[in-house]
């Protein structure tokens, strides 16, 4: 892969979380001690970052994977879902023991819900020391989330002071450091519940409001179906609806929302736009089975923007 006229590799590059997910599809989630059937099994790639990755790449981006991987099935499982999906994994860091998270899905057929169970054995998150800043350098939108964050907070002050935006998906804010990583986010999202625990706003635009800082760009609260408040330099939160769409299976919507903002955000669009595109492939993904599967492609985002209202 060349440089394009920038000097850039990559459109995207991300350090954090991958997993291997098996989606069980039951007609709905059962009480405790009861049997269910399953309907139907799947395994596909999953993961915060690892799935903002492939929505990146499915949606017109140059994306790359830099963070750890091993020499295990699953991180081999993980490389080919990138390999198909055109992610660049070249740059990820290799090391022994390593492992990807195993997550087990169960999807709620009735109720369009999801409940994952989760195994972090083996999972490290991003490498404290690697890749080399000028990888990091290589790409127009660095994206990190609360996996390493040692790893994060270097990669994010390498990527800030070569003045290129930084794009985050947080859930978690207990580990040592996060608050150095949060500070050199420029381009914060988040969900409602994150939000509210962190600031203690029940209202998102509210919310939007305290997680502002200096230094940055944007902040991004998303609220699935009630939709998602932005906000800009301006100080004033702005609304964007929820596409209306019939829901078959939630999972990694919110990562394919993350993978497609850093897209478009590499292409230059302005913080409305970012935030409505990012809203269409998500519907978008809501529609469809499985994290990455359910993925839509540029021409499919564009074609449901120019039929929609919201």
């Amino acid at each position: 892969m060349g440089r394009d006229a920038d000097g850039f590799l990559w459109d995207v590059l991300g350090l954090g979380c991958v997993a291997v997910d098996d989606l069980l599809y039951v007609p709905a989630y059962p009480p405790a001690d009861a049997k269910v059937r399953v309907r139907r099994r799947e395994r596909q790639g999953g993961g915060l970052t690892g799935t903002a990755l492939v929505a990146a790449a499915r949606l017109g981006a140059r994306a790359a994977f830099a963070g750890v991987l091993g020499d295990d099935e699953d991180s081999r499982f993980v490389e080919d879902c990138f390999r198909r999906a055109g992610v660049d994994a070249s740059p990820a860091v290799r090391r022994p023991g390593a492992r990807p998270i195993r997550s087990t899905i169960i999807v709620d057929e009735a109720d369009h819900t999801r409940t994952i169970f989760f195994d972090l054995t083996g999972s490290t998150g991003a490498d404290p020391d690697a890749p080399p800043a000028e990888v990091i350098r290589s790409s127009r939108v660095l994206f990190v989330d609360h996996y390493g964050v040692e790893g994060m907070t270097r990669a994010a002050r390498v990527a800030r002071a070569a003045g290129l935006p930084v794009v985050a998906d947080v859930e978690r804010d207990e580990y040592p450091g996060f608050e150095a990583l949060l500070d050199l986010v420029d381009h914060l999202i988040v969900s409602r519940a994150f939000a509210a625990r962190r600031t203690g706003a029940d209202d998102p635009a509210e919310a939007a409001r305290f997680l502002w800082a200096a230094g940055r760009s944007a902040v991004v609260v998303t609220c699935g179906a009630e939709g998602c408040w932005r906000l800009g330099a301006d100080g004033v939160p702005a609304h964007q609806p929820a596409f209306p769409v019939s829901a078959a299976d939630t999972t990694g919507c919110g990562d394919v929302f993350h993978g497609a903002y850093a897209a478009v955000l590499a292409r230059g669009l302005g913080l409305m736009e970012r935030v409505r595109f990012a809203a269409a492939a998500a519907a978008l993904k809501a529609m469809r089975p499985g994290a990455q599967a359910g993925i839509p492609t540029r021409p499919e985002v564009e074609a449901f923007l120019a039929r929609g209202t919201v």
